[in-house]
């Protein structure tokens, strides 16, 4: 009787269950029945932010991050609980707009990411003013096909729409309480959906989120759409902080550098070119790994090769640039100061103090100087030059340029070359000692005026025997037509220019009392597919080879990133067979050549991020706007949190730790000292001033 018993309430139980499950599964169908729309928009918006993180970071990990996807749907349903207040013929609308608005923010983050593989900021709206000159580049060599899939998004919302008005589905008016419950019930999913979301924040996450530096890892764990509300909130914050935050500024800012030396550090080439002119080469994205390439046994950079050879060749060194490219290059070489976390200091903070380069040479009694043949106004050149302390700018205003001189983006680099000898020759005559910054040009993307770059072949020649004993070239297209190959023809004609111009400067007597700089500003910014092109081709497919072929080379994400080094040289017409002469395998970043340079030339600055390489040697670590670092044993990616260590030696988690640290705090302090204008001395007496102190 007992066991009927529980086998009775156990069937009861059972009927129970079933009747809750058929109930709220009728009241989850009638709820997905009545929000077509709204379920619509909320699905379609997270597959747009979704695919924004396949296309842009290839790891599962990332765009199907279960953080980045319940941040993107608590978005778009609080957002899209706001539709409620709208009558359902009106709700449409609003839901189309926001998806359009959502749809726009994909699609601007997805082009930008391809060119400056970060995530675009309201902060560079100040650089629109710079698209017309670069135009080309931009259509070209940044908007891909893949940009435009986010537009079926409102196309689809738009159809589903349609289809809805035909079966008459808006008939139905709900009064405005009902409007307003169906808002709160969905307001209420959202925040609870928040609450979950919050809960498996981690320290590090809150951390980042905070600082915005490291834009990949915040749309990894926060989705696209909380990184741009957060980046408008970040943007605004300095321009706060900047009148309240000084004083505390101020505090950290001593205390970081309150051990620092008052004078530099003497090694066996303190001085060694004090009182020699200085002629300093920005070469536009110019990368290391084009040194010593050939193709058909004709080398792309004969002159950069001579250079490294003859020079000292500094050849583990980054470049250090944010979204500000170029730009970004000239401050960090000038000023041992990276660039700031929001917008780039050559447009947003081109009216600070700092200390540089050209100014402490001036003390030395250097006439300085800069020239590129572009618009001074491009990147804000013509106020940030006269920041940095150059004493004339000699931009577009004073080359002739004609369109038969013209490739890319203006002046060509051999009449650029070619017109600047007469004005440097004229500066020598009239200054004891000079120092003078030119800038190329041509080697600048898109890399498309094939034609104007002279004979160049990037194919595969081979010569085979037939059987009947005759010889025969064969051409494979290799490089041919890739975007990679187009731009090793154009850094052959920019190192062809650089080359004729060492050559004219000789002949001038030029160089007997110089030293000659070069350093490349950035990578070329091409995709990754390319490089495993030219190391992986396959010649009987022309194609890529499988990678189980034991000849396939691994270049994965850390190989690309690690391959984004650029060459940095030091070069006298008399250095080659001097001790001198050598190769520094040390890592290097560009904050490290102010003070390698100041020590060689003696002069010295205080506020100085990077080091003297000779003092630090192995020790080095150089840092990288995202949060990155790379020192000579392990790089870090602070996007995966992970590490590749580049030698046998054991990396500890310690060491890790250190590092991470001394990362944040070198940017918060780089970012503070422009940003509040810290080496303003005046800045500071007057704030006293007005406090009455």
């Amino acid at each position: 009787m007992k066991n009927i018993k529980n086998a009775m309430s156990n069937l009861f139980d059972k009927i129970k269950k079933n009747i809750i499950r058929i109930k709220t599964e009728h009241l989850i169908s009638a709820y997905m029945k009545n929000n077509i729309l709204f379920l619509t928009f909320v699905i379609l918006s997270v597959i747009n932010s979704t695919l924004l993180r396949f296309f842009c970071m290839h790891m599962l990990e990332n765009y199907l991050s279960i953080k980045a996807i319940l941040a993107d749907v608590t978005v778009v349903v609080l957002i899209g609980s706001l539709g409620y207040l709208f009558k359902p013929k009106n709700r449409f609308t609003y839901f189309l707009s926001v998806n359009i608005f959502l749809t726009a923010i994909c699609m601007i983050n997805s082009i930008y990411y391809t060119f400056y593989t970060s995530f675009a900021s309201v902060s560079m709206l100040s650089l629109t003013q710079y698209i017309g000159d670069v135009g080309d580049a931009v259509v070209e060599n940044v908007i891909q096909l893949k940009d435009l899939v986010y537009i079926l998004s409102p196309i689809i919302l738009i159809i589903v729409n349609a289809k809805l008005k035909k079966k008459n589905y808006y008939r139905k008016i709900e009064i405005k309480s009902e409007r307003k419950k169906r808002m709160f019930q969905t307001l209420t999913v959202g925040g609870v959906l928040a609450v979950i979301f919050l809960i498996t924040m981690t320290p590090l996450d809150v951390s980042r989120f905070a600082k915005q530096w490291n834009k990949e890892y915040i749309v990894m764990r926060f989705g696209i759409y909380v990184y741009q509300a957060n980046d408008v909130i970040t943007t605004i914050q300095p321009k706060i902080n900047s009148m309240f935050g000084y004083d505390k500024a101020k505090k950290e800012f001593l205390d970081y550098f309150a051990e620092t030396p008052s004078e530099s550090q003497k090694n066996e080439y303190t001085n060694i070119f004090a009182g020699k002119n200085v002629i300093v080469i920005h070469a536009e994205s110019m990368q290391a790994n084009a040194i010593d390439l050939r193709f058909n046994d004709i080398e792309v950079t004969p002159t950069l090769n001579r250079l490294t050879k003859e020079g000292m060749y500094f050849s583990n060194f980054y470049s250090q640039v944010s979204v500000g490219t170029s730009s970004d290059a000239e401050l960090t070489y000038n000023t041992s100061l990276m660039p700031t976390k929001s917008g780039t200091a050559f447009v947003s903070y081109y009216n600070r103090e700092y200390i540089s380069t050209p100014k402490l040479l001036k003390e030395k009694g250097y006439y300085t100087f800069s020239m590129h043949a572009n618009n001074a106004d491009f990147w804000n050149r013509r106020s940030m030059h006269e920041s940095l302390g150059y004493d004339r700018f000699f931009s577009k205003k004073d080359y002739e340029v004609t369109k038969e001189n013209t490739i890319g983006l203006g002046l060509s680099d051999k009449e650029f070359f070619t017109q600047s000898i007469s004005k440097i020759k004229k500066i020598n005559k009239e200054n004891k000692n000079w120092y003078g910054l030119l800038i190329m040009l041509t080697n600048h993307t898109p890399f498309s005026d094939v034609e104007k770059y002279g004979e160049f072949e990037v194919n595969m020649k081979e010569t085979i025997t037939n059987e009947d004993g005759t010889t025969e070239e064969v051409i494979h297209p290799y490089m041919e037509g890739t975007k990679l190959g187009n731009y090793f023809k154009s850094y052959h004609y920019a190192d062809e220019a650089l080359g004729e111009f060492i050559d004219n400067l000789d002949k001038e007597g030029l160089l007997d009392n110089t030293v000659l700089v070069l350093y490349g500003d950035h990578d070329a910014r091409l995709p990754k597919k390319d490089y495993n092109r030219l190391y992986n081709y396959d010649k009987e497919t022309d194609s890529i080879l499988s990678d189980d072929d034991p000849e396939y080379k691994e270049y994965d994400s850390y190989q690309y990133e690690l391959g984004r080094k650029v060459p940095f040289l030091i070069w006298t017409k008399d250095m080659k067979g001097t001790e001198l002469n050598k190769e520094i395998t040390d890592v290097m970043g560009m904050y490290d050549v102010m003070p390698t340079l100041g020590n060689m030339f003696g002069f010295y600055n205080k506020y100085q991020l990077g080091h003297d390489i000779f003092n630090i040697k192995d020790n080095n670590i150089v840092v990288f706007p995202n949060g990155n670092w790379v020192t000579n044993k392990v790089y870090y990616n602070s996007q995966k949190g992970a590490y590749l260590s580049l030698t046998n030696e054991a990396i500890t988690e310690d060491e890790i730790k250190r590092n991470n640290e001394y990362t944040t705090k070198l940017l918060d302090v780089s970012d503070d000292i422009i940003v509040f204008d810290l080496l303003n001395e005046n800045k500071e007496r007057n704030s006293k001033e007005l406090e009455g102190e």
